[in-house]
């Protein structure tokens, strides 16, 4: 791997969902490693409460409203930072949105809106900023996936899944494209992670189960995911799972795709949903924050 300069240090960096969850624990990283950073959220409260959480420790942030779904709301919400610190140098592609349900159920409306959301979002941006880093030759693009775009066990929410995998193609052909032209690219891929992502989460099948990564996974905080993205983008990867054992479930996906595939089915069957593991430490913190 080709060594890389630390990012971080006097940048200007734009998140898009910075105001919750991981993307509030990234945003909190990275302004302790010398960033500032714009919020851009739906939920304007929120990213200005983060924001003044930042101001609070000496750091330097302001929250925005952005749509994603809007090209006129994501140009507003950049020409905001560019007029307020000059040009951006790091873009997070960080919102998304999850279902839950059998395939049948989900109406086709729905299933657009997860790819808007999930995957189109991040195009959207991309192609607003990528000209621009282009042309300067400089500049750092970082889209958030899933573990559920990686390997196959999430058969309750589908839509999700493909969304996810085609921000992690998108993101190693981009990085293949870009890269060399000075442009870097990451893709954070998380695990299960304890945010209140799934409070919002439609459900579109009565008492269907949510099928898990893998009890071999762990449940993660939102603050490690965070320190694990921020290494990862200063060590120059590409690709940055929250927890290397992605890698190890990968490795075997790929001895034999059709062989795996099959154990989740007989899992499935026997009544084993994936859960994660959740760790004594996790555990307790959770049980504090109810």
């Amino acid at each position: 791997m080709t060594a890389t300069a630390d990012p971080f240090p006097q940048a200007n960096a734009l998140i898009f969902g910075g105001a919750k969850g991981i993307g509030k624990a990234i945003v909190m990283e990275w302004v302790q490693r010398g960033a500032r950073v714009a919020i851009a959220d739906i939920d304007e409260a929120a990213a200005n409460e983060t924001a003044a959480e930042i101001a609070s420790i000496g750091g330097m942030a302001f929250g925005i409203h952005a749509n994603v779904l809007s090209d006129e709301s994501v140009l507003s919400a950049a020409r905001s930072v560019e007029a307020k610190w000059g040009e951006i140098d790091i873009v997070m592609n960080n919102v998304g949105g999850m279902l839950n349900g059998h395939p049948e159920d989900i109406p086709l409306s729905e299933w657009q809106r997860i790819m808007d959301l999930n995957y189109f979002a991040a195009v959207r941006s991309i192609q607003h900023f990528l000209p621009g880093f282009l042309a300067r030759g400089a500049g750092f693009i970082v889209n958030t996936a899933s573990f559920a775009g990686l390997y196959p066990y999430a058969a309750s929410r589908i839509p999700y899944a493909a969304a996810k995998a085609a921000v992690i193609a998108m993101t190693e052909n981009l990085a293949i494209y870009a890269e060399p032209l000075g442009v870097r690219v990451s893709c954070l891929i998380p695990g299960p992670v304890a945010t209140g992502v799934l409070e919002s989460m439609t459900n579109w099948t009565q008492d269907c189960p949510m099928r898990g990564p893998g009890a071999q996974t762990q449940l993660m905080l939102p603050q490690r995911v965070a320190v694990k993205l921020a290494d990862g983008m200063r060590d120059g990867h590409i690709l940055i799972p929250s927890d290397d054992v992605a890698w190890d479930i990968v490795r075997r996906w790929a001895d034999s795709p059709d062989d795996f595939i099959r154990s989740r089915i007989e899992e499935f069957a026997r009544g084993e949903t994936g859960r994660p593991m959740i760790d004594e430490d996790v555990r307790k913190i959770l049980s504090g924050m109810q």
